[in-house]
C-alpha cells in the first residue's frame, strides 16, 4: 500500500494562527510561550512600577503584555512589520495601549530612547553586537535580564583558564557583572529552537571602567586571535605588526615627532610585553587587570589599536 504523504505544517504561533502569520527563521523567531519563564524574568529584573523597560523582538507579544501590567512603559523594538502589528492589535482599546510605543526596525540600526531596564528574549543570531549596543550606550541602565543561546550564555560568564573563555567573556564582563540565571529547555519555545537556551543579567558597572573601549576590544581582537598561544607568538604576526606600525606612525605624526631612529615595529612591540613578564603569556589565562595594564603599558610607548 503506498504511503500517504502527510502535509507538513507551517511553524505558526496558536494565537496568531487565524492570521496566518508564519515565523521568519531569518529573524529568529522563536516565541517564549511558557508564563513561569516570563514570571521569572520580570522578577529577577526587579521590575518597578516607574521603569520604562526596552524589549528587544516582542514577538507576539507574550512576555510585552505582562511587563506593560507591572511597568510605566514599554518600549518594544520589532523588525518584522507583521509582528508589530499584531502586538498593537493585542493591546488596542486596553488600558495598556498608552503604555507601550513600537520601534519598527533593526535594533541595530536604532538610535536608542532613555530605558530604565532591558528585559528580552534575544534573536539568536545577532546576540554578540546586540551586548555591546546595551553596554556602551548612555545614559546607563540599571540592568538586562536576557534569554541567549545556552552555549553563548556560558560564554559570557566564563572565567580565565575556562574552556569556553573567550573575547567576548572579558569584553562583556569589562564593563558589566554577569550572573547566569537559569535555562530554559527548547520545549518553552513556539517554534522550538535547535539549541537550549539559557537567561543571563547583566548589571553596567557603574562609573564604567576608565578606558577607551575602542582600545581594549582592538588588543583583545589581537590577543584572542590565538588564545592558545603566547602573546609573543599572536604580535609577531605580520599582518598585527603592520596594523600597529600604521598606527604608531599615525601617532607620531599627529604629534609632529619624528620615528625614531632604527625603528622596528617588531622589537618595540617585544619589548612592552618582556618588560610586562607577558612574553609567556596566553590569552586564554589572562583576567581583566592583566589586560588593562598591557594596555596601559602598550599606550606608554605610543602603541595604540584603535
Amino acid at each position: 500500500m503506498p504511503k500517504v504523504k502527510t502535509e507538513k505544517k507551517s511553524r505558526i504561533h496558536n494565537e496568531v494562527q487565524k492570521q496566518g502569520i508564519v515565523f521568519n527563521k531569518d529573524f529568529g523567531q522563536h516565541i517564549l510561550k511558557n508564563p513561569l519563564v516570563i514570571t521569572t524574568m520580570l522578577e529577577k529584573a526587579a521590575l518597578r512600577a516607574t521603569d520604562v523597560v526596552l524589549e528587544i523582538g516582542p514577538g507576539t507579544g507574550n512576555m510585552t503584555v505582562r511587563m506593560l501590567e507591572r511597568a510605566k512603559k514599554v518600549i518594544a523594538c520589532e523588525i518584522d512589520t507583521r509582528l508589530a502589528a499584531e502586538l498593537q492589535k493585542r493591546v488596542q482599546a486596553t488600558p495598556l495601549q498608552p503604555k507601550l510605543q513600537v520601534l519598527i526596525g533593526d535594533f541595530l540600526k536604532a538610535e536608542l530612547p532613555f530605558f530604565d531596564l532591558c528585559i528580552a528574549n534575544v534573536p539568536y543570531q545577532i546576540s554578540s553586537p546586540l551586548i555591546f549596543k546595551l553596554l556602551l550606550h548612555r545614559p546607563l541602565f540599571r540592568c538586562a535580564v536576557l534569554m541567549f543561546q545556552r552555549e553563548f550564555a556560558q560564554r559570557l560568564v566564563a572565567k580565565p583558564g575556562d574552556k569556553l573563555y573567550c573575547r567576548l567573556s572579558i569584553n562583556t564582563q569589562l564593563l558589566a557583572r554577569v550572573d547566569m540565571l537559569m535555562k530554559v529547555g527548547k520545549n518553552n519555545f513556539k517554534p522550538p529552537p535547535k539549541v537550549e537556551s539559557s537567561v543571563v543579567r547583566l548589571e553596567p558597572k557603574n562609573p564604567p571602567p576608565p578606558v577607551n573601549f575602542t582600545e581594549w576590544d582592538g588588543l583583545t581582537r589581537i590577543a584572542f586571535l590565538r588564545k592558545n598561544k603566547t602573546l609573543a607568538a599572536t604580535f609577531k604576526v605580520n599582518s598585527v605588526i603592520e596594523m600597529l606600525e600604521k598606527n604608531y606612525k599615525l601617532f607620531r605624526s599627529l604629534r609632529n615627532e619624528p620615528l625614531e631612529e632604527n625603528f622596528n615595529m617588531q622589537e618595540k612591540v617585544l619589548a612592552v610585553l618582556e618588560e610586562q613578564g607577558m612574553s609567556t603569556t596566553r590569552a586564554r589565562s589572562m583576567d581583566i587587570d592583566e589586560f588593562m595594564r598591557l594596555l596601559l603599558a602598550f599606550n606608554a610607548v605610543g602603541i595604540h589599536f584603535n
